[in-house]
């Protein structure tokens, strides 16, 4: 800003004085060459052809001041300059009328490291200018020895990114990255950020979710302090959280350490201030459930609840526990059956993932269903009280679950059991959704893709062989197609 006193400058009388004597020298000068030249026998031509020659002086000057005035530090020898066209298609063109001229686009994230130097964004820019590609966002993240510049780009079909790549390099852009990007990158950092931060003030199971979005394709592991059995894992972290290249580890506010891996790519100081931001929100924030709850009728006319459950839930689970038959605890946790109820407090803890509990109007837990978290992958189990069985409680809770997972942005989910559940096996088949299943031991893996198959595709041998297993390996009771259950939100 400039201030009252600089732009009202002093008015000096001496100044006019000195405007006006040479206004007055000027006007003697003129008209003493006008009387001499004009009393020659050319006299007139002269005035007229210096006349002339004045006019033209100033019009070629007009020209020159114009044309230079803002004409761009120059290139080094052998570059191309680029046309009007390309630099207005690059920096300030419009999606739609850029991609209309110059064919099919796509959308490329790209990260590249330059030197903290004027100028330097400025040859990346000219460079993605002359090949016609559209700057649609740009973040800088600052480093000790440069700055780290992340584009968000809609460039030509046609281009390689190894084209892209080495362009870049060739403008000083070192350790480039460059991967494809969708629709959902269009939105800017802070309307991103601020939206994560929603999603973990209003519940304590997307922080790892939050955290996989705002830093991207990463491996988050939830490393609890003290493991199932009750023993210290040794695992921890500084207040302040811990940056090694490719690695962070921030202390979890529910206690252990929370990892984040990018094996591909290192973390900015940038990206772990946000991340360690969003971490400490959820630690002044404290434990936290959405409570929202649906009230489902059984075909046979009973009324049961559901709704997320959490570690406050520890002592109802533990009585179903002992209500369950040794054959059912041993489908759901694998191992030995007086073990379960030490995975509950893990189960239960919205870090490492959600939870449903199926409740009843005297108010017993009777059936839970949990969506963990494993890294890139997400994982469904199923745990139904024995009475409760074969009434549609099981599909209804793996329905819900793979809504919750598709929510999240998961692109498949696994249930690991054995071939002689049927009930797991039928429930994953009701989804309806491409399934994959693989076979070892005794040990069945199925996993759900969420994206839906654009045509039905035949079973596989290994999908009819785990038919046959499982109608042979069946317990006696026939699996019965459960009704449709009513529903009613509250």
């Amino acid at each position: 800003m400039t201030s009252s006193k600089t732009a009202r400058r002093p008015h000096h009388w001496r100044r006019d004085l000195i405007e006006l004597a040479a206004l007055f020298t000027a006007v003697a000068v003129a008209d003493a060459i006008a009387n001499l030249i004009g009393h020659q026998p050319d006299g007139p031509y002269l005035l007229v052809a210096s006349a002339v020659a004045l006019v033209a002086t100033a019009t070629f000057h007009t020209w020159w001041a114009r044309r230079h005035s803002n004409a761009p530090p120059p290139e080094e020898p052998g570059a191309a300059d680029p046309t009007p066209d390309e630099i207005t298609g690059s920096v300030h063109g419009s999606g739609a009328g850029a991609g209309a001229e110059a064919g099919e686009t796509v959308l490329w994230r790209m990260r590249t490291t330059v030197r903290d130097a004027p100028g330097s964004l400025a040859a990346l820019c000219l460079v993605l200018a002359r090949l016609r590609i559209d700057i649609l966002t740009l973040q800088t993240h600052p480093l000790a020895d440069g700055t780290v510049d992340e584009f968000l780009l809609r460039a030509p079909a046609d281009l390689p990114a190894q084209e892209l790549t080495r362009q870049i390099s060739g403008a000083g852009g070192s350790a480039t990255w460059i991967e494809r990007a969708d629709t959902h990158d269009l939105v800017d950092t802070p309307t991103r950020v601020l939206s994560l931060a929603t999603r973990t003030a209003l519940d304590a199971a997307e922080l790892p979710l939050a955290l996989r979005q705002l830093l991207g394709r990463c491996t988050i592991h939830s490393l609890p302090a003290v493991s199932v059995t009750g023993r210290p894992t040794g695992e921890s972290a500084p207040v302040e959280g811990v940056l090694e290249e490719t690695v962070m580890r921030l202390r979890d506010p529910s206690g252990g350490v929370i990892s984040v891996e990018r094996p591909h790519l290192p973390f900015t100081p940038t990206e772990f201030a946000r991340a360690r931001a969003l971490v400490e929100l959820d630690a002044r924030l404290g434990p936290r459930v959405p409570r929202s709850e649906d009230i489902l009728t059984l075909p046979e006319g009973n009324a049961i609840t559901v709704r997320r459950a959490d570690r406050s839930d520890l002592a109802a689970a533990r009585a179903m526990h002992d209500r369950c038959s040794p054959g059912t605890l041993g489908l759901r946790y694998h191992g030995p059956v007086g073990d379960a109820d030490r995975y509950l407090d893990h189960l239960l803890s919205p870090r490492f993932g959600r939870t449903l509990a199926v409740q009843t109007a005297s108010g017993k837990l009777v059936a839970l269903g949990h969506l963990l978290w494993d890294g890139d992958e997400t994982e469904v189990a199923l745990l139904v009280e024995d009475d409760w069985q074969r009434r549609g409680i099981g599909s209804e809770l793996l329905s819900r679950l793979v809504q919750l997972a598709g929510e999240a942005g998961c692109d498949s989910v696994y249930a690991v059991t054995q071939s002689r559940n049927t009930g797991m096996v039928a429930a994953m088949r009701a989804l309806e959704l491409p399934l994959d299943y693989q076979i070892e031991e005794g040990t069945l893996v199925i996993t759900a893709r969420l994206t839906r198959a654009t045509e039905p595709t035949r079973a596989t041998e290994l999908t009819r062989a785990t038919d046959e297993l499982t109608a042979q390996q069946t317990d006696g009771r026939p699996a019965q197609r459960s009704e449709p259950v009513e529903r009613v939100r509250r």
